[in-house]
């Protein structure tokens, strides 16, 4: 029975971790949905490009910033002595920080989800022929939105591991919808000066931009996982109260 219980618990916890996330991070979800879905209405019902180019390149700004519930409970529950605890109880670090990372992809995935699915009703309703579209979707917006999101949480939690946060723009949850948007934005502003350079925003060159774009993001997440040993050591999780 120990046994059992034992090996049931980080699952136990992992879908706590999750359901806190939400539920701590209910504005953002809120925000980053409604903002996605009505940009996407606007987009879909203006122009056939607007919908292409234009929501799959935005949707990863709005996704990201509905992931911050899972950073916002870490930072609390460091300061409040929670990780400590857990700790006390046979919890490690990297239990604690895989679950905060996963329960921060699943926020995005909500956000995600809700506007690709209303993307691509209108796309299809409207009759739309570019296969740019899914493309996109499945080559950017996918995986920009996890590699953001899984790195404003990773950076988020050794800023909190090193630091002593309040909350404000000192700690992590004031600076992190910056940090989480700028690959996206990057990517936006690329977009931008293509058009503004004559070429097609839905062609192989932008698709070029974007697989870029990611795989530097990505390149970057998978560095910091590296650090995880070195940065979020058992003492650097302990209350600094």
């Amino acid at each position: 029975m120990a046994a059992s219980s034992s090996s049931e618990e980080p699952l136990s916890l992992l879908r706590i971790t999750i359901r806190r996330s939400i539920t701590v991070g209910r504005a953002g979800l809120i925000y980053g949905t409604g903002v996605s879905l009505f940009l996407t209405i606007i987009l879909g019902v203006s122009s056939p490009n607007g919908l292409t180019a234009g929501m799959p390149i935005f949707l990863p700004i709005f996704a990201t910033a509905g992931s911050l519930g899972g950073l916002t409970v870490f930072t609390s529950d460091r300061l409040k002595g929670v990780l400590e605890y857990l700790m006390a109880y046979g919890i490690s670090p990297r239990r604690q920080f895989a679950n905060i990372l996963v329960a921060s992809l699943v926020s995005a995935t909500i956000v995600l989800a809700i506007a690709t699915a209303v993307g691509t009703i209108i796309f299809l309703v409207q009759g739309y022929a570019s296969n740019t579209f899914f493309l996109l979707i499945a080559f950017y917006s996918l995986p920009m939105t996890y590699a953001s999101a899984a790195f404003v949480a990773i950076v988020g939690m050794y800023w909190t591991a090193l630091s002593s946060p309040r909350q404000g723009m000192n700690s992590p949850i004031g600076v992190a919808p910056f940090i989480g948007i700028l690959p996206s934005i990057a990517t936006l502003g690329a977009t931008v000066a293509l058009g503004a350079a004559g070429l097609d925003i839905t062609g192989p060159s932008f698709l070029i931009v974007t697989s870029i774009a990611v795989g530097l993001v990505a390149a970057l997440v998978l560095v910091l996982l590296g650090r995880i040993g070195r940065l979020l050591r058992r003492e650097r999780l302990l209350s600094p109260a």
